[in-house]
């Protein structure tokens, strides 16, 4: 991902750094320093981080429960807990026989 500040410089739009951008939540979403370092962020409706990336390369990935509870930890790193929702049948539908069951991880 390229620098905000070179879209808004190509684009001929006036800005002064920092860049931050924020949510109608105000949660931080976007932050650019004049030195070129940014950061993005992603969340989800309760304001918690789901996505998260800098320009030094570095990125992680969360999932969480209802309760709040983080049930998937990925980063550039390497590291990784717990399965993501996608890998996972938790709340998915079946039908089987006309009957529609839905599934529930232990």
């Amino acid at each position: 991902m390229k620098p905000l500040s070179e879209t808004l410089t190509e684009l001929g739009i006036a800005f002064s750094f920092p860049i931050e951008i924020k949510n109608t939540n105000v949660y931080q979403t976007y932050y650019e320093d004049s030195d070129g370092y940014w950061r993005r962020y992603e969340r989800d409706a309760n304001g918690d981080e789901t996505y998260y990336e800098n320009s030094n390369g570095f990125w992680r990935k969360r999932e969480y429960d209802a309760n709040g509870n983080v049930t998937y930890f990925e980063d550039s790193n390497g590291c990784k807990e717990g399965i993501p929702r996608s890998q996972s049948c938790d709340g998915k539908v079946i039908e089987i026989d006309g009957k529609k069951y839905k599934l529930t991880e232990l």
